[in-house]
């Protein structure tokens, strides 16, 4: 059995893994590369194999850089199933439809605006494609025993990270040799999501570093928003909460909510302006059992936000001046309908944008965390006036202490272990840590390099 890196190698974007045996090849998720324009590119070049002789997909969770190219890989000619748990499959219905609705809006806009170096600029996919994409897909129970291509026996534990995550488990029957992908792994005491089951057995583990060079800062999360939230109230501001529809969204409406009813934050109107997020939490809401809020504290979510639905109320939205807490997706600022919101509210000194988790180098949200005085959005640079925060102790991914935590909670003596998903000094550290605390031979792979496993 051979493993290949296509993905996911030297940054946090692209997840892509190829295992392959004499008769077989199954892709391990298959992301869009996000962030800088150098990335960007990457997602326009032909697939590095032949997308129509991959036989199955396996994906670890829902998430844009672990999913979002598989309409282009159908489109390009791949025939065969898509592998997920439930909540998975339930997230990819609305994701992927609207990152290719987005395509086409994006594409529609640059053509407008005139600010697009091609005559007329074509989506990397459609709508249309990514439903077409989704017949493909086939839902599986944590835990149960399944066989995408013939000789590869795969299961799936829960990864913590969001709704439907899960580490991938692959035993190939004729090397019997078993080889684990965390994904993305989540936090031993999310705010919302329990801890990722511990690991039993691999004999190769690929393992991601987001925060492989980091630890989360030991603050209190929901004081610190509760702080800006109130002050910028005060002044008569905004609150624009940039987040990632799945997971970070429902985290931070949840908290804000909670604040609300315990009198921490003045009692102000809280939007929720994604359609794609007010979908997931309502599948949110329905998977209750698999997080930590049960069906009442859902309800507090639900019965509280007001969801922006059609374009037509998110632009009256962008004329509102009354304090208010704006959550919008993309978390990093990279596309959706928060660009609106930040041509709107960056400007003036009274709002303030707050960022919570991973800022990909290269995307806005990276730039503003960073002291940028003016984004580039829509072809034209906005000032920078309101406050920019970032609270990384909100974020859904494990720091390299409650990895190596994770990794130590079970039964693990991989005979090899490869650090993915991360900035290049970021897997560096982790690769480090990990040899150090557990004697295991770690190594961080270069992008298309093969192993044997």
């Amino acid at each position: 059995m051979k493993l290949s890196f296509l993905g996911g190698t030297g940054t946090v974007t692209g997840s892509r893994y190829l295992l392959s045996d004499d008769h077989h090849r199954m892709l391990v998720d298959c992301g869009m590369y996000q962030g800088v324009k150098t990335l960007r590119r990457r997602n326009w070049a032909p697939f590095p194999v032949e997308p129509s002789t991959i036989n199955a997909v396996v994906l670890t969770h829902a998430h844009i850089d672990h999913s979002g190219y598989l309409p282009a890989l159908v489109k390009n000619g791949f025939k065969g199933k898509i592998y997920c748990t439930k909540a998975t499959h339930e997230l990819c219905k609305v994701l992927l439809p609207d990152a290719g609705f987005l395509q086409e809006e994006d594409a529609r806009y640059a053509f407008r605006k005139k600010f697009s170096k091609h005559e007329k600029p074509e989506p990397l996919f459609t709508e249309k494609d990514a439903r077409e994409a989704l017949k493909h897909f086939e839902s599986v129970h944590y835990h149960e025993k399944f066989e995408p291509v013939k000789g590869f026996e795969v299961s799936f534990t829960p990864a913590g990270h969001i709704l439907g995550s899960a580490c991938v488990h692959v035993h190939h029957k004729e090397d019997d040799r078993t080889v684990v992908f965390s994904g993305d792994v989540g936090r031993q005491d999310d705010i919302i999501m329990r801890p990722p089951e511990p690991l039993q057995h691999a004999d190769v583990l690929v393992c991601e570093s987001t925060y492989g060079d980091r630890t989360h800062e030991s603050s209190d999360p929901e004081g610190e928003l509760a702080d800006i939230i109130t002050k910028t109230a005060g002044r008569g501001g905004i609150t624009l909460v940039p987040a990632f529809a799945v997971g970070r969204a429902q985290m931070l409406l949840y908290v804000v909510h909670k604040l609300m009813g315990e009198g921490r934050i003045p009692k102000m109107p809280v939007y929720l302006n994604s359609p794609m997020a007010i979908r997931a939490t309502e599948i949110f809401c329905k998977h209750h059992k698999e997080h930590k809020l049960n069906r009442a504290q859902c309800e507090l979510i639900d019965h509280n936000t007001e969801f922006v639905r059609t374009v037509e109320e998110s632009i009256e939205l962008d004329s509102v001046r009354y304090p208010c807490v704006i959550v919008s997706a993309s978390g990093m600022a990279s596309g959706g309908r928060v660009l609106h919101h930040l041509k709107t509210l960056l400007p003036n000194a009274r709002n303030s944008v707050v960022f919570a988790g991973f800022q990909a180098p290269g995307t806005r949200g990276d730039a503003l965390v960073n002291g940028a005085e003016s984004v580039k959005i829509h072809g034209e640079y906005w000032p920078v006036k309101a406050e920019i925060h970032s609270l990384h102790s909100m974020s859904a991914h494990g720091d390299y202490n409650e990895i190596l935590s994770w990794l130590e909670q079970g039964n693990l003596k991989p005979e090899q272990v490869y650090v993915t998903h991360g900035e290049a000094l970021a897997s560096d550290i982790m690769r480090k840590r990990i040899t150090e605390k557990f004697g295991w031979p770690a190594e961080v792979p270069d992008l298309f390099q093969e192993v044997e496993i």
